[in-house]
């Protein structure tokens, strides 16, 4: 089984390079495709956040991992397997991020929060619902909170 996919835009980022932490204060924009209308976007300002799918573009596909690995290559924190955290070297480079929507003009709208570098293809945008937020109480080991201690810090 083969899937493509065509963006539907690309991210404008102040931030060029990958980096593992302080995303919470960056101001992103989602510039949509010229072949979407500004309708595309009607009544996205009435959510607090979205949800944005996009392509770990500038990830080398010979660094994807298919097995385990220490996150961050911290030999202090288990190893576990690829689908057992959140790291850009994913088998098909795909990224999942919330971001807070602060502005919409047009066929761009403006986020933070979004851990995308400047020129990431876009694939999918969808609102956040609370109904789509895990039923009942979650888990996660301490080093996965240890990791996230300054992703989103401003």
């Amino acid at each position: 089984m083969q899937a493509e996919f065509e963006p539907i835009g690309v991210v404008r980022s102040p931030r060029k390079q990958l980096g593992d932490d302080f995303w919470g204060a960056v101001e992103a924009e989602i510039v949509l495709g010229e072949r979407f209308s500004e309708n595309a976007f009607a009544g996205i300002g009435d959510f607090s956040h979205v949800e944005v799918i996009f392509l770990l573009h500038r990830i080398d596909p010979g660094k994807v991992e298919m097995g385990a690995r220490h996150p961050r290559e911290r030999k202090d924190w288990p190893l576990v397997g690829i689908f057992a955290q959140r790291g850009a070297t994913r088998p098909n480079r795909i990224g999942l991020s919330r971001a807070a929507i602060v502005a919409r003009e047009g066929r761009v709208l403006r986020v933070r929060g979004l851990d995308a570098i400047d020129g990431t293809p876009v694939l999918d945008i969808k609102p956040w619902m609370e109904e789509f937020a895990p039923i009942g109480a979650t888990r996660q080991p301490a080093w996965a909170t240890e990791l996230m201690q300054n992703y989103y810090k401003e």
